[in-house]
């Protein structure tokens, strides 16, 4: 298939689930319901708080799962110094981006829950821009680290009780507001103005690297800035390191997020199509011990705006009673091996869209039609 376009979204979790088994990642399964109780008490975690629940035999108020994620960390142990690694392809219950109604979705993504260190988050990160490249859509993956921006906005002086507000303002870069919230809370100006400056940041590594360093050095603790670095250069000399872009407006709950935070988008699509980061603080809510960071890649957003074939099938072949059903054969197969797929039948489906309609008569094909 021609990289160029969307691959449907069956074909786009096999190239996932591969990509994902190269690298020694293990399939993940899990029940369809879970506990209502995981859900409510960890929904700014989820993309929707709409949750489906049913009561079950038992009394148990139960939910159909709208995240996996919460699944995985609740049904895994922590393991020492290593690393459990894990990928799901797993149907999901929400309201979908594109419909604003409940829909069953199917969800692909993995974890790595352990002993988390530079070379994990490197891995991980890497696979979520090996996966926007499977779309085959032109898609840039924006990173953050939060770890820098808290160091910031603690060197700031914002009070603990309005760190979530700048947090907001942040992501949503709205510049503005953030610098009168600042200007409110009586922060100094030339620290707000570096606040400001540190949202604003968006572009390539060339561009942005030598920024941080110059600017936020003695500001931002320099083991943050040294890990941050060095995976987005590792990243950069990858075969799609061209679609890494640093733009601290990628922020997350810090309530569950810390360290790294990515968002993946596609052209044409308005939404991220993936999102993941270092979830250290929900681990520690959930009462673990091991640190994580992971991501899912969301297939409702990218069906939403997937490419339709103006064709169901490339070849009608027609046949009739007196063919040679080993010629008919093999007429499909030598179709198949061009590229191509055909659709035997012994009369025209009505409904059957076809670039072009062969039928065999005498022992020849002829070209009855071509739409094409």
């Amino acid at each position: 298939m021609n990289s160029a376009q969307l691959l449907p979204s069956e074909n786009l979790v096999f190239l996932l689930r591969g990509l994902y088994d190269k690298y020694g990642y293990l399939r993940y399964k899990m029940n369809k319901f879970e506990e209502y109780d995981l859900y409510a008490k960890n929904k700014d975690f989820l993309i929707s708080d709409s949750v489906i629940t049913f009561t079950d035999t038992n009394g148990k108020l139960l939910a159909l799962k709208p995240d996996v994620t919460l699944s995985i960390v609740k049904n895994t142990k922590d393991s020492g110094k290593t690393v459990q690694k894990l990928y799901y392809n797993e149907n999901v219950y929400r309201v979908s981006k594109g419909t604003h109604s409940f829909k069953e979705i199917t969800q692909v993504g993995l974890e790595a829950i352990g002993s988390i260190d530079e070379y994990t988050v490197l891995e991980v990160i890497s696979l979520a821009l090996k996966s926007l490249a499977c779309t085959g859509k032109n898609c840039i993956l924006e990173i953050s680290h939060l770890g820098i921006l808290s160091d910031v906005i603690n060197y700031a002086g914002i009070p603990q009780g309005e760190i979530e507000k700048a947090f907001r303002f942040i992501g949503e870069k709205n510049i503005h507001e953030l610098l009168s919230f600042c200007d409110a809370l009586g922060i100094e100006k030339t620290k707000a103005d570096l606040l400001a400056d540190a949202a604003k940041v968006y572009g390539s590594a060339g561009d942005v690297l030598p920024w941080i360093r110059k600017n936020l050095k003695g500001i931002a603790d320099d083991k943050n800035i040294d890990e941050f670095e060095k995976v987005i250069k590792a990243l950069c000399i990858e075969e799609n390191g061209g679609a890494v872009r640093i733009d601290f407006s990628a922020v997350g709950d810090l309530r569950y997020y810390n360290g790294f935070v990515f968002k993946g988008f596609a052209e044409g699509i308005p939404e991220s199509v993936l999102s993941g980061g270092q979830y250290d603080a929900l681990m520690k809510n959930m009462k673990r011990k091991s640190g994580a960071i992971g991501f899912a890649v969301y297939l409702d957003a990218l069906e939403n705006t997937s490419t339709v074939s103006e064709y169901d099938v490339d070849v009608l072949l027609l046949y009739s009673e007196k063919s040679d059903i080993s010629f008919i054969k093999r007429t499909a197969d030598e179709i198949i091996s061009n590229g191509e797929s055909v659709l035997t039948q012994r009369e025209k489906p009505c409904t059957v869209k076809y670039k072009r309609l062969l039928a065999e008569k005498d022992g020849e094909v002829i070209c009855v039609e071509n739409n094409a």
